[in-house]
């Protein structure tokens, strides 16, 4: 007889091989890399310009899914993603890597955010694992140490948010265009962390390893506020900047966090950095709603946006699954499996494949979002199907 795992198991599979990442494979462009942009109809956007989120991400879930499937087909992808990025993202003249450039590859914005340097080491260093392919190593590497060089604080500690192409400085360091203008954010801080502890797994640099054992201790002593729930944008000096409550977030740091101190192997980091990581994980369920689901945020005038964001569903899974196995939250499990259940009826599109970017508070589909674009790649939730096999396996 099937168990509840079995069937949840069996689920995730077949959502990840058979509907997330062949919609992507379908995108990948004759030409080199991949398309830009795909609207919510299915229209491929051929000449869309193309951000360096999303072909750093492809290169990590491709690398990733080849890690854990064998499946031939997604390390070729993963190949041509590569070439294509390290041929037009990356600045041969000053170091780093642009945030967008035209589908022909000419660069369009070329301020250096620190976000986009740290989803290049992942991917890069992802590929590196599957293939030791040197390059992508030496890549990794040098944008380490291009970060390490311009972005680093040396007087506050932590790292500055965005730098003009030469890496001078920058008067506008927002991400988007919903961001606060800030000399550091919470969510660069937090996949940069991700990033080196990623590049340290297959390049064991000492200097490296101080890095990510500072990032952890900036999350837990600057970044978690002392309810848990993580503070979004600072000054320079880290005094706090308004911010809302970013319920994915404080889900998604929480197992995050956690497992970028098991890449320490060092018990003392460890047990440093798991009470913060339960703090937050319960911080984040805070948002979980009556249908397993978890709200997007509160604002600082108590009032709430309910929408139901396709990645912070993703990491509710993972984070509460890790609540579960790594901290003994009994109910952990359960409320992963409903969050799961909510995807699976809400936000995949068996149709078409991947899922939708949202439903909104009344119920609808958010059409207004790409299927695939600069922010709509195959990272959360190729991640989440990755981490719930790995998690039973």
């Amino acid at each position: 007889m099937e168990t509840r795992t079995d069937v949840f198991l069996q689920e995730v599979r077949e959502n990840l091989t058979s509907n997330i990442l062949p919609y992507w494979l379908k995108l990948k462009d004759p030409r080199g890399g991949f398309y830009g942009e795909v609207l919510s109809d299915g229209k491929v956007l051929y000449d869309a310009p193309r951000g360096v989120i999303l072909n750093a991400r492809l290169i990590w879930a491709f690398s990733a899914a080849y890690g854990a499937l064998k499946d031939t087909q997604y390390l070729v992808a993963a190949v041509h993603a590569r070439d294509w990025f390290l041929e037009h993202f990356c600045d041969h003249k000053y170091g780093g890597v642009y945030w967008s450039v035209s589908a022909e590859g000419e660069r369009l914005d070329a301020k250096k955010q620190l976000y986009a340097q740290g989803f290049a080491i992942y991917g890069l260093s992802e590929l590196y694992k599957v293939t030791r392919d040197d390059e992508a190593l030496k890549n990794a590497v040098n944008l380490y140490r291009v970060v390490e060089t311009y972005f680093a604080d040396k007087e506050h500690g932590g790292y500055i948010e965005a730098l003009s192409r030469d890496f001078s400085p920058l008067e506008d360091m927002s991400l988007s265009a919903h961001d606060i203008n800030a000399d550091k954010t919470m969510n660069s801080h937090l996949h940069l962390l991700e990033a080196y502890a990623n590049l340290y797994q297959v390049w064991p640099d000492e200097g490296l390893r101080d890095a990510v054992d500072r990032l952890l201790e900036l999350v837990g002593t600057r970044i978690m506020g002392p309810d848990g729930h993580l503070q979004l944008y600072f000054r320079r000096d880290w005094s706090v900047l308004p911010g809302a409550v970013s319920y994915g977030h404080d889900i998604e740091t929480s197992w995050l966090a956690l497992e970028c101190a098991f890449a320490l192997k060092d018990l003392d980091i460890v047990n440093r950095v798991r009470p913060w990581a339960l703090q937050m994980g319960l911080a984040g369920n805070e948002g979980l709603m009556p249908d397993g689901s978890l709200r997007y945020e509160k604002f600082p005038d108590g009032l709430y946006d309910d929408s139901r964001q396709w990645w912070v569903q993703a990491e509710t899974v993972v984070g509460n699954l890790w609540l579960w196995k790594y901290h003994g939250v009994a109910s952990g499990a359960d409320k992963a499996l409903a969050c799961w259940h909510y995807i699976r009826e809400q936000l995949v599109d068996s149709a078409d494949g991947e899922w939708w970017w949202a439903v909104l508070p009344d119920g609808s589909l958010d059409r207004s979002q790409p299927k695939a674009g600069f922010w709509k790649c195959p990272y959360h939730n190729t991640r989440m199907c990755l981490q719930i096999l790995c998690i039973f396996a």
